[in-house]
């Protein structure tokens, strides 16, 4: 099929890759990555200048939002379905946690990166809620 009419893309990797850019939009696919394992999270983050959507696609993840506005006040997990929308609002924070055969497809804009995002550390007690519901919901796989 000529390129021009059809672009295909594919991604078997670990971690996070863009693959489709158009305009002002980027089609990206997160997969596991070691930092992403429970334990090694140690900050959310927040778009400032863009919503960002997040399919489960395969595997488990839960994505984690946060409430508070110049910091983190509280961090609750979200269990992500296959198949749904998951749109996280600009502003919100937010960090994910993939189980080693997750892949999540990601919408966002195109220009989404270190110049318009926010980070806030975790303190104990958030790293505790994050570790705590990895291991209540993926069972075995953090062992």
């Amino acid at each position: 099929m000529d390129e021009q009419l059809l672009e295909i893309k594919e991604f078997d990797g670990i971690g996070y890759l863009p693959l489709i850019d158009f305009g002002t939009w980027r089609v990206a696919f997160l997969r596991y990555i070691d930092e992403l394992i429970p334990r090694n999270i140690n900050r959310v983050e927040r778009h400032v200048e863009t919503d960002e959507v997040f399919v489960l696609l395969a595997g488990k993840a839960i994505l984690f939002m946060g409430t508070g506005d110049e910091s983190l006040e509280e961090l609750v997990p979200i269990v992500m379905e296959p198949c749904k929308l998951y749109n996280v609002r600009q502003n919100a924070w937010h960090c994910c946690v993939l189980s080693h055969d997750a892949t999540i497809l990601l919408v966002e804009n195109r220009n989404t990166g270190l110049a318009n995002t926010d980070y806030c550390a975790l303190d104990d007690d958030q790293k505790q809620v994050l570790i705590s519901a990895a291991f209540r919901e993926q069972p075995g796989e953090w062992d």
